[in-house]
């Protein structure tokens, strides 16, 4: 075997996932068994016209639990919504937190839940292992099959103030109970499971290549890439087919495991200050990101990227190690434009004066976050600078 690059290490998951078309249904026992009495439910404004919200009000109501719905979520929350979220759970003294929607509500109400129990300001939780106290018990339940957050350990925050996405890295935000329903995911447009898609085979390359990777790690993640790679496609292309959602509900419940207890790399370093200062999609940037940022990587960890190439089942298996890497990096310039995936020019709100004017700071911001430093190729900033401008 491999020897890990990390000689000591843990994994940490949410004490239970409950997959399977249907799930949803399980809510009210669910926040029973929590010994929730009042909850929050943290959604955003989409889903609260769909019946999906009045649904879980209704399940909840029968079993004798009060709900209150929060429903101001940004697709990048901020520290603003996250306040507004935690002064209504504390108006009706609610005493668990469901949340319903893609990574941005689970991002916010896990914000919410450990600002119940710790002293604010969250800036101070920014970082990793910072949290005192764990949270109030929350129920994450992802709609999109993307971000994974409804199985890490991490929540992303905009700072609106500095332009900054704080990313929050503690055992103190992993979620209770996972419910990864895949019938949920099956409303979702074709360019939202296209980003979302990506993002999910994101985690899983970058968690496999990752300098923090581990035996426990490698194999979650090698699971999802090859997810994806089989169903990612067909959910853009058949959004009614139900295999392929349930592959993808999987693929992203398994990436979030695997890079939380992993690492990100340098595509979410770079991700996140394009979401500060263009309020980019997550997934959309990581998108736009992946196959320049591979390029530039591969060298640092060909035979792993070869690996991956291999799982995704994009290259012949004859190839070389040297040859398979190379060759995925091709397959995911292909697999952006079958899936539609813009370059950064041609993104709604993105110009060239505000590129030219801030790319300096966002290589800064994307250096100093620490995911590059994961990276199999740690870059400078002028390198990451030049990588935004491939991507431009």
């Amino acid at each position: 075997m491999e020897q890990p690059i990390v000689t000591a290490y843990d994994f940490n998951a949410p004490r239970q996932i409950i997959a399977g078309g249907g799930t949803f249904g399980k809510l009210p026992e669910l926040v029973i068994g929590l010994k929730g009495t009042h909850v929050l439910i943290v959604t955003d404004g989409y889903l609260l016209e769909q019946g999906l919200v009045r649904e879980a009000i209704s399940s909840l109501s029968e079993a004798g639990i009060k709900s209150v719905v929060f429903h101001r979520i940004s697709p990048d929350p901020t520290m603003d919504s996250v306040l507004e979220g935690l002064a209504l759970l504390r108006q009706h003294s609610c005493d668990a937190i469901v949340a319903l929607g893609g990574g941005s509500p689970i991002d916010a109400a896990k914000a919410i839940s450990v600002l119940a129990t710790n002293d604010g300001p969250l800036t101070r939780y920014a970082g990793y292992h910072l949290i005192p106290n764990p949270g109030l018990p929350l129920i994450a339940v992802p709609t999109t099959a993307g971000t994974g957050s409804e199985a890490t350990r991490v929540a992303v925050i905009t700072d609106e103030l500095r332009q900054v996405k704080m990313m929050l890295f503690d055992n103190a935000l992993l979620p209770d109970i996972a419910v990864v329903d895949y019938r949920l995911s099956m409303t979702m447009p074709p360019q939202l499971t296209a980003y979302v898609g990506v993002d999910t085979l994101t985690h899983g390359l970058e968690a496999y290549v990752s300098k923090k990777r581990n035996p426990f790690s490698d194999p979650i993640a090698l699971s999802c890439i090859g997810l994806v790679g089989q169903h990612l496609l067909r959910a853009y292309t058949c959004p009614t087919d139900e295999a392929a959602r349930e592959g993808m509900a999987i693929a992203a419940c398994q990436g979030g495991l695997a890079f939380s207890n992993s690492s990100v790399c340098l595509v979410h370093g770079m991700s996140r200050p394009l979401g500060a200062v263009y309020h980019l999609a997550h997934g959309l940037s990581n998108a736009i990101l992946l196959p320049a940022v591979t390029r530039f990587s591969v060298a640092g960890c060909e035979a792993r990227y070869a690996t991956a190439a291999r799982t995704m089942g994009v290259v012949a298996p004859e190839l070389t190690d040297v040859e398979a890497a190379d060759a995925l990096v091709y397959a995911l310039e292909a697999m952006n434009r079958q899936l539609n995936v813009p370059r950064l020019r041609d993104c709604v709100g993105v110009s060239w004066a505000t590129f030219e004017q801030s790319v300096s700071k966002m290589a800064a911001d994307a250096l100093a976050s620490g995911s590059p430093q994961n990276n199999p190729v740690v870059p400078t900033t002028t390198e990451i600078e030049q990588l935004y401008l491939t991507c431009w």
